[in-house]
């Protein structure tokens, strides 16, 4: 059974829905974290950890001996800006796609360089990769191209169910992601992909190609997600 997401992000999504509620405007003060870990049920570390999540999205701003407050861009409301990382089966859940994933190939074996470098890894270390297809019925939406470091998830490959979250799995495993560096753009889809798996004809696809590491800051996994230009849109929040 797939790990449930870290707790401070989930306190994290009931501290905006209860600011929202509240009508929060910039310039008010949050509650203490012994307030939110109250009304959250959980303990004050877990509190602060939701609360410094908001820090770095820039929803929220600490004032050393006042508080926090609540920022001019905790006013917005942008639905799942890019600048937030969650997981693809998060996202897809969120967006209310009865999403299935297909396991294309899972296989340890050496990185090629963009990897190496995005990974910091030697020359003689591995990775293992793996290649999957979400889809809602016949539709496909995500293809995805995924390397992990491999002392991250030990032991041998086919033991594990690489169906679900790779953001589950890794955080079950002692490395949370908690961050990425990514670039947006506009592609086809290699046509060797397009050929093997029937996915030719959808037009430009948007590639999401990502460094995510974990809290200590160690890169974990590089992956390259395709989704399709037709079904997703994403928004930003620029500051």
């Amino acid at each position: 059974m797939p790990a449930k997401r870290p707790m401070s992000a989930q306190v994290r999504d009931r501290l905006v829905e209860l600011f929202r509620s509240r009508g929060l405007v910039p310039g008010d003060q949050l509650p203490s974290e012994a307030e939110i870990a109250e009304l959250c049920g959980v303990g004050r570390s877990t509190a602060r950890e939701a609360l410094k999540l908001l820090e770095q999205e820039g929803m929220v701003v600490a004032e050393r001996g006042r508080g926090r407050f609540m920022s001019p861009l905790g006013a917005l409301k942008v639905e799942r800006p890019i600048t937030r990382f969650e997981s693809i089966s998060s996202m897809l859940e969120a967006l209310g796609y009865q999403a299935h994933t297909v396991v294309l190939s899972v296989a340890e074996q050496a990185p090629g360089d963009v990897v190496r470098e995005a990974l910091g890894l030697a020359d003689d270390d591995t990775v293992i990769r793996l290649e999957r297809l979400r889809s809602d019925g016949d539709d496909p939406l995500v293809y995805s191209v995924a390397s992990i470091v491999r002392d991250a998830i030990p032991g041998p490959v086919r033991h594990f169910d690489w169906s679900g979250s790779l953001s589950d799995m890794l955080a079950a495993h002692g490395h949370p992601p908690v961050s990425s560096a990514a670039r947006l753009s506009a592609v086809e889809l290699p046509e060797d992909v397009q050929r093997r798996y029937s996915l030719g004809g959808f037009g430009p696809w948007l590639l999401i190609s990502e460094t995510v590491i974990t809290p200590a800051g160690r890169p974990v996994l590089y992956a390259e997600d395709y989704h399709r230009g037709d079904a997703f849109a994403f928004n930003v929040l620029r500051r």
